[in-house]
């Protein structure tokens, strides 16, 4: 048994109830694009866990839309923002312990004012993103 950090080292579920180490985590595009060419066989049942530590606003917006995404604090505060399908923007504080689902489709971001640390498990097939 090997262990890893998880910021470092995200984790693949996969199907069959796979579980894999991915490479260390670059923080570039590319590292997702080589991701989804990995594990492109599993389509949208494809799950990334990944644990990410902020302390400014994200300048992005993004979308998957294969599948929700749970957006789980571990520290400090975060607002989650989702663009409805009608335009609406509604907004979630997260604090340790809270957590949020992202529905397939909708555009989301966040807003962060201090050091906060978030787990993901995201559906990421064909995400898209958008400027802030």
């Amino acid at each position: 048994m090997t262990s890893y950090n998880i910021e470092a080292h995200p984790i693949h579920l996969g199907l069959g109830a796979t579980a894999e180490t991915e490479p260390k985590f670059t923080g570039d595009m590319k590292w997702y694009e080589s991701y989804a060419k990995r594990h492109a066989s599993d389509g949208a049942e494809a799950r990334l866990v990944s644990q990410h530590s902020f302390s400014t606003p994200w300048d992005m917006w993004e979308m998957h839309p294969k599948g929700s995404e749970v957006v789980l604090c571990l520290s400090g505060e975060i607002i989650l923002l989702q663009e409805m399908e009608d335009g609406r923007v509604k907004s979630e504080r997260l604090q340790p312990g809270d957590y949020a689902i992202n529905p397939p489709g909708i555009w989301h971001t966040a807003d962060v004012n201090a050091p906060a640390t978030v787990l993901f498990i995201t559906a990421g097939q064909d995400t898209q993103h958008r400027s802030r």
